[in-house]
């Protein structure tokens, strides 16, 4: 188990173990400032499904109401006809064989992988570099798309992808510490929404067991949601 800091400590012992609505939640996320930057605010979802049945796995991707409060580095693999568009919407890189190349040969210095379906048959052989990072693009997350230019777009602009781990557990940032309450509520509220709509239809029992807020390096706060 992780060693906790006294800073950490001092934190917990301010938070009962009664869940609070989601409003109590992030005004007591956002107390926690005793570290010297801005930290982000992460929303955990515990639910109810099986990781290990590919028809309950849940993955995708949403354009929170006010953003993560972080620009993201975007790469786009696409076709000679989409590069100048890529690189107009925020793509730090754009092409196709070349920018194969240079992944395979190491460089990773980005966040969001895009692709045409038409390139996706060269792309496909960096699965097993881009894979273990969580970067490898995806019909399911919107990152394997016609639409190179706006997916550039809305990723760049903080777009965020989300999938289950072993636990049943879905993490995703919904903004920074510095952010106004309401604006963090939104952007929760919106990602729980999506979640729900998303609900495999092969779960069965309560589908959101659980949902905790936390900042990057405090502790967490369970919402009676």
């Amino acid at each position: 188990m992780a060693l906790r800091s006294k800073r950490y400590k001092k934190e917990a012992e301010l938070l009962t173990k009664d869940a609070v609505s989601l409003g109590e939640a992030l005004e007591k996320v956002k107390s926690f400032k005793s570290v010297k930057f801005d930290q982000s605010v992460e929303c955990v979802l515990h639910l109810g499904i099986d990781p290990k049945q590919a028809d309950q796995l849940i993955r995708g991707s949403i354009s929170l109401p006010h953003g993560v409060g972080k620009q993201k580095r975007v790469v786009a693999f696409c076709e000679d006809s989409d590069v100048e568009g890529a690189v107009a919407a925020g793509a730090i890189e754009a092409g196709c064989d070349e920018l194969v190349k240079k992944v395979t040969d190491g460089w990773m210095d980005f966040d969001v992988a895009i692709a045409s379906p038409r390139v996706m048959g060269k792309v496909g052989k960096l699965g097993r570099v881009l894979g273990p990072q969580g970067k490898m693009p995806s019909p399911k997350n919107g990152t394997v798309t016609n639409d190179v230019a706006t997916a550039v777009s809305e990723f760049a602009a903080g777009k965020v992808e989300f999938r289950n781990d072993a636990g049943g557990n879905v993490h995703v940032v919904v903004g920074k510490q510095s952010f106004e309450a309401q604006k963090l509520q939104e952007n929760t509220e919106a990602f729980i929404s999506h979640i729900k709509k998303i609900k495999p239809s092969a779960t069965k029992g309560t589908y959101i067991k659980n949902i905790c807020i936390s900042a990057t390096m405090s502790p967490s706060v369970a919402v009676d949601y």
